[in-house]
């Protein structure tokens, strides 16, 4: 899960938008080729690929990447050969390819994703649970403190920021905003997983130099802009943060990191500089889990963009789908019940923002079962950025998330400028 770019936003506005392809080519003399060019097909219609080369493999076809539906080996000494199938019920279907020699190949496709539901309803106490921890949250105050610090941007004005926070904990973050005052939209970015790392000032001020004001907070109790021998000297605990409360709903380390993200938000809204209007949240991964979550917390969020949001379907493997991270140990009954109380798919029926969410359908970190599963139960306007070639973020190219890269640089660009947004069907 770890992801080392410290210009990963900066990427949003590099990369030109030009047409995937609908073709593979991941090994010499092989070309892989979907029945449809948008990997997306009905209930009941045939779904596969075509394969053209050479050579012999191995194939297995699975659903929601659990299930097998066929396997079996494939020569392609004739020349061409297909992998299909046809399914009565929603599904992501997940093609692993093994040549005789060299590293194994996948590919997704989708059966009607918008047909996806949850695989169980969520808890009666779930809203009135997150109700009373965001209350008690609020009884602490804030207390900002903010240290000015260099934005290495011209018209840029930049600090580290520290909250309180409950359970004697901290919100800790870095702040940019553009200079001379004004009015501007406001944005949240929340952070990957991984052990805690520092934060670097161009996330938050390549952002404010387009005119927002972008806070950036860890999401854990660890200073933002250290050293790397101090995360490196981190308790070890808090290196494996996802194993913290996993079996008790008052002590899951993800209910706190979620209170963290809603104590930010609250900051944002009460700064004079905010418009008023344009409040968006974002992040991959689990940022993306972070803002899934927030964005149903708090109703002053206005949009939201994820990419391959972690943390949806937290119970998939009792229901015959795969399961990701914070990949909870499934065969734990209590691990399993306090999991249901962090998992965004309770959380996405409650976002009325306008929102952008992307799925990799290869990705076996943040699958993309759980994903559509999210995006469905959102009642805002919304809009799904499929990357059919992607695995997760961190190992994906440029190329596999242009889906995402691409119309995620649109919406910032509309938002920053007060445009209005056309949304995708």
């Amino acid at each position: 899960m770890k992801i080392d770019r410290r210009s990963l936003y900066v990427l949003l506005a590099a990369i030109p938008a030009i047409a995937l392809t609908a073709k593979h080519s991941p090994q010499t003399g092989l070309t892989v080729t979907p029945y449809h060019a948008s990997n997306l097909y009905a209930l009941g219609e045939k779904a596969g690929w075509t394969l053209t080369g050479s050579g012999k493999y191995t194939f297995t076809l699975k659903r929601d990447n659990k299930t097998t539906l066929i396997s079996g080996d494939l020569d392609l000494s004739a020349g061409n050969g297909t992998v299909e199938t046809t399914l009565s019920e929603p599904a992501m279907i997940y093609l692993e390819l093994k040549p005789a020699t060299g590293k194994p190949m996948a590919f997704g496709a989708a059966v009607a994703p918008e047909k996806l539901k949850p695989v169980q309803a969520k808890p009666k106490d779930f809203d009135s649970f997150w109700k009373q921890k965001i209350a008690d949250m609020r009884k602490i105050p804030e207390n900002p403190v903010l240290t000015p610090g260099d934005s290495g941007k011209p018209g840029v004005d930049y600090a580290t920021i520290r909250m309180d926070h409950v359970n004697g904990t901290h919100v800790y973050g870095q702040i940019a905003r553009p200079s001379g005052g004004g009015k501007h939209p406001a944005m949240l970015i929340l952070q990957w997983a991984s052990p805690p790392y520092r934060l670097w000032s161009p996330w938050v001020a390549d952002r404010a130099a387009e005119g927002w004001i972008a806070l950036n907070i860890e999401p854990h109790d660890v200073l933002p802009t250290e050293p790397q021998a101090y995360y490196d000297a981190l308790p070890a605990a808090l290196k494996s943060y996802n194993n913290i409360g996993q079996d008790d709903k008052e002590k899951s380390y993800f209910v706190e990191m979620y209170l963290r993200d809603v104590r930010a938000v609250d900051y944002l809204t009460e700064l004079p500089d905010w418009d008023g209007k344009t409040l968006l949240v974002m992040g991959t991964s689990m940022g993306g889990q972070q803002s899934l979550a927030v964005a149903g917390l708090h109703p002053k969020i206005t949009h939201l963009i994820v990419e391959e949001p972690a943390g949806c379907d937290l119970n998939a493997e009792l229901f015959q789908r795969q399961g990701g991270y914070p990949f909870f140990p499934a065969n734990d009954p209590k691990v399993m019940e306090t999991a249901r109380y962090v998992d965004c798919v309770n959380f996405a029926s409650n976002i009325h923002a306008t929102c952008l969410v992307a799925m990799g359908y290869v990705d076996t970190v943040a699958p993309p079962t759980g994903i559509w599963t999210a995006f469905n139960q959102i009642k805002g306007p919304k809009e799904a950025a499929p990357m059919p070639e992607a695995p997760h973020n961190n190992l994906a190219t440029p190329e596999q998330q242009r889906p995402y890269y691409t119309r995620s640089a649109e919406w910032m660009s509309a938002l920053a400028k007060g445009g209005k947004l056309v949304l995708k069907k």
